[in-house]
């Protein structure tokens, strides 16, 4: 018997349930919807969790059509879901916990003790940390970008050759291998000696079903590379980017882009540019140097200094 809050399930059997991560200001529990597949056979553990940032639900969307889809039957081994991991967020539709104005994405390995975010970061991560693999769904929250999945440990880290081919094995496409900030699920799961990676898909407002779907597919590459489920999985060659170029807009106006998510990009090359109202040009932005297009604001109205796109650089594949 495995069991994650609320929800407990035999070999062969899944379940949901709630796992209980505080009070609101009323007194009423909250609990994150949770799961847990045990399969029939042993096997490795997986942790896969989504919405830690209130605002992606891209992420759900994935859990919600890929649980139905799990036969406890035909896997080996054992995955935990926590569904929505950032509640409160998730409730006023906000990219950070509004009872603590925290990301929560950067409250982990958290604190039993601390504030609402660190608490919540404090009860998954104590799931998420005895796993053997940890999938932590994100996208670029409302802006656009492309899919991708990030490897956010560091290249110096012991775990990164471990963490890059876990990446390559959910196969978005593209990767973005940089050391992430303090507080990520991404670093705090490899110094605990798990690989781990944070899949970004893509970036909407809602759901976004071309988005979702290579979610559902990554995960179950996952799921059968890693030995859950028969059958194998064919890698292909991923773009990695090692860093970013980002852009902010020289005037205020309205941005009209000249490259398109995806697009490679050469130094000079024009990127956006900026017009007035009516129409005339008021600044060209070019391209520090090569790279992939590979994420946009969303609005076209921008301010001076406003932030506008991000050009991968240091581009490769492997």
């Amino acid at each position: 018997m495995i069991s994650l809050g609320s929800a407990s399930a035999a070999p062969g059997e899944a379940d949901t349930g709630r796992l209980e991560v505080g009070e609101m200001r009323d007194g009423t529990p909250v609990g994150l919807p949770c799961a847990v597949v045990n399969g029939a056979s042993d096997g490795k553990t997986l942790y896969l969790q989504a919405a830690s940032d209130g605002d992606e639900l891209n992420g759900v969307g994935v859990i919600q059509r890929l649980f139905p889809r799990l036969a406890p039957s035909e896997l080996s081994g054992q995955i935990f879901v926590v569904g929505i991991v950032n509640f409160h967020a998730f409730q006023v539709a906000q990219h950070r916990n509004p009872i603590d104005d925290t990301k929560m994405n950067r409250a982990y390995p958290g604190d039993s003790n601390g504030t609402s975010s660190e608490r919540i970061a404090a009860a998954t991560f104590d799931v998420a940390r005895e796993a053997d693999l940890i999938v932590d769904l994100h996208q670029g929250s409302t802006s656009q970008m492309i899919d991708e999945v990030r490897v956010r440990c560091g290249r110096h880290h012991r775990l990164h050759g471990d963490c890059l081919s876990l990446a390559k094995t959910f196969g978005c496409g593209y990767v973005l291998d940089q050391k992430g900030p303090d507080g990520q699920l991404a670093r705090a799961g490899p110094d605990e000696g798990v690989p781990t990676i944070d899949p970004e898909l893509g970036g909407c407002v809602g759901w976004d079903e071309e988005s979702i779907r290579k979610g559902v597919r990554g995960v179950e590459n996952v799921l059968r590379g890693y030995g859950f489920l028969e059958g194998s999985v064919e890698t292909e060659r991923q773009t990695r980017a090692k860093g970013f170029d980002q852009y902010g807009s020289p005037a205020g106006g309205l941005v009209r882009f000249q490259k398109s998510l995806g697009e490679r990009v050469s130094a000079g090359d024009a990127v956006f540019e900026v017009t007035d109202v009516f129409g005339s040009l008021k600044a060209r932005v070019t391209a520090d140097g090569p790279g992939v297009f590979w994420r946009s604001r969303r609005l076209p109205q921008v301010a001076t200094g406003e932030y506008v796109c991000s050009v991968g650089t240091d581009v490769d594949s492997f």
